[in-house]
């Protein structure tokens, strides 16, 4: 006998009614699972799209746009739709431009594991450049998800300050005080103009291309443009985030201003402060970035599906996520959504005369100025440099000169001192006062090399009983930076005399023929020639520069030397095809 609840037997017509139900309740559970399985196969539009194996896009977007792409990806994953059958699902992360460049390319160092499917990068520059270096599988179009203009950004209080002082953002301030007319800054402008790093940002490449269509072309502009590519070098950041959080430190500069896109000031702003960041535009009209997406898939499946999400960030539901994070719309006619008080309400005057063509130009001469510098420099102190100049001393000048000069070479520099003048160290004629290496680094001890050559552009004297080695020693020293030759730099023997060889050891003709003799041009070591005073042997000199597709200046003023150093700097635009110049 059975333990537990029981119920007595129905009647005959009770049992046929609930026997009804029970069928009423199977069919409508089978109807109900048939019609979540065809949300699942065709979609809230009513496409052919199943989950099972579904189409894969890796997307890389640059950093600051990658969180709304990642929110935008969300939405569209929810919409199911298909590809051939399959539904799409977008994965996005962010990643570099530079790096998903070198990946394109084939790069073999500082890429992805795997090549994505599309790519949002923070210029258009990015992709003309991928192609340009035999990119593959890239379509020829690309759809702009977003834009956002640069702008000029500081602290409200100094923004306040500038605005009295009268002081306009404009795009002369990228360029040191010196390019300007003044050795310093006045103190109602930025003590210092802070750039994106041009082979990492789009917004250091539209900036190069801006301080180019400022200053024009020709030799002076080439001057210029060199003293702005120092001059950002020193000051430049991986990130717009790391730039904006140096505005708020007022440890280092006391002026800083940045350049950044508008959408990171909006961004950098969520977080509250008593001196908020604001965003000011150039009063000459200001570069827009544009945010383009293009496929790089190389399975066709994938590369249809990686269109599909590229049409539909246009689309308007995509296109109020990304304006709701800081950005202009793709075309540029909407702006942000809430931008707040600090962000420029309407749309800023843009430099029209800065086209694609310019901004991959100026990319183009930045990776020619932007390489650090592996430089020997060769300092007379024969008895010609003892000579009277200026109400001093040939080398008192000159070595004023060089403490100006030194100011120039960003951290990233390796240089090294030689002192020259006939039997200097009784048997050679120079004398090893700095080995070549690291400028940021101690050869020796505690006292890093930068310091040890500001102290020696102190304390250098001329031997008014030595002959000069100058011949000698050029030879030496150009033997010594092609020995030490380092191919991610330019290699750089410079050398300031007073311009005359006394003839004891090697002659011109020999000095010639080895110099033509040895130098290598996939290796190039340029000699760059700084002369001070009259009597300077301008043929000779001339030769000697000129074989090593260098250079030769005439300086008599300290001051000259800013002007002597970035025209030798300025010819990297055309090495190694520059023509003689003294």
């Amino acid at each position: 006998m059975r333990l537990g609840r029981h119920r007595a037997a129905l009647p005959p017509e009770q049992r046929r009614r609930k026997a009804f139900q029970r069928g009423m309740l199977a069919g409508l559970t089978a109807v109900a699972i048939v019609a979540a399985g065809l949300v699942v196969i065709f979609g809230g539009g009513g496409v052919l799209c199943t989950t099972r194996e579904p189409v894969l896009v890796n997307v890389a977007a640059a950093v600051d746009v990658a969180p709304a792409v990642m929110e935008a990806a969300d939405r569209f994953n929810g919409t199911k739709t298909a590809v051939g059958g399959r539904c799409v699902l977008v994965q996005v992360t962010e990643q570099p431009p530079a790096t998903v460049l070198r990946t394109l390319i084939g790069d073999r160092a500082g890429v992805l594991s795997e090549r994505p499917d599309g790519w949002i990068s923070d210029s258009s520059a990015w992709i003309r450049l991928a192609r340009q270096q035999g990119a593959s599988a890239l379509p020829a179009g690309e759809s702009v998800v977003a834009t956002s203009p640069l702008v000029f950004a500081t602290r409200s209080s100094l923004a306040q300050r500038f605005s009295v002082g009268r002081t306009e953002m404009n795009w002369r301030m990228v360029f040191p005080s010196t390019v300007r007319g003044r050795l310093t800054p006045t103190d109602n402008e930025p003590d210092v103009v802070r750039v994106p790093d041009p082979s990492l940002a789009g917004a250091g490449i539209a900036t190069v291309a801006a301080a180019r269509d400022v200053v024009g072309t020709g030799p002076e502009a080439d001057k210029a443009l060199t003293a702005f590519v120092r001059w950002a070098q020193a000051g430049s950041a991986p990130d717009y985030r790391s730039m904006l959080a140096a505005v708020d430190d007022r440890t280092f500069w006391r002026r800083p201003v940045v350049i950044v896109p508008e959408q990171s000031v909006w961004n950098h702003n969520l977080r509250p402060s008593a001196d908020p960041v604001v965003a000011l535009n150039p009063r000459e009209g200001t570069i827009n970035l544009d945010y383009p997406y293009v496929v790089t898939a190389t399975d066709p499946d994938v590369a249809d599906a990686s269109t599909v999400f590229a049409g539909w960030l246009t689309r308007p539901q995509a296109q109020e996520i990304v304006r709701r994070a800081g950005f202009r719309s793709g075309d540029g006619s909407q702006g942000p959504i809430s931008p707040g008080p600090r962000i420029p309400s309407g749309a800023p005057r843009t430099r029209t005369s800065v086209s694609s063509q310019d901004i991959d130009e100026a990319l183009r001469a930045w990776s020619r100025l932007a390489p650090p510098t592996n430089i020997l420099v060769l300092a007379d102190t024969s008895k010609h440099m003892a000579e009277p100049m200026n109400g001093s001393t040939r080398v008192s000048v000159a070595l004023q000169a060089a403490k100006i000069g030194l100011q120039l070479f960003p951290d990233s520099t390796h240089m090294g001192l030689w002192e020259f003048a006939d039997s200097l160290d009784h048997i050679r004629g120079y004398r090893e006062r700095v080995g070549l290496g690291p400028i940021s680094e101690p050869e020796t001890g505690q006292v890093i090399r930068r310091s040890r050559l500001d102290e020696l552009t102190s304390s250098i004297t001329a031997h008014p009983k030595l002959d000069s080695s100058l011949y000698d020693s050029i030879l030496s020293g150009f033997r010594k930076v092609s020995g030490e030759y380092r191919e991610e730099m330019n290699n750089t023997l410079l050398v300031i005399t007073a311009g005359r060889d006394d003839g004891k050891g090697v002659d011109l003709p020999k000095l010639l023929d080895v110099l033509r003799h040895e130098w290598n041009p996939d290796k190039p070591v340029q000699i760059i020639v700084i002369a001070f005073g009259k009597g300077v042997d301008r043929a000779s000199l001339s030769q000697i520069t000129a074989t090593t597709n260098g250079s030769l200046h005439e300086a008599q003023e300290p001051a000259e030397i800013i002007d002597v150093f970035l025209a030798a700097l300025a010819r990297r635009l055309c090495h190694p095809t520059c023509k003689p110049t003294t």
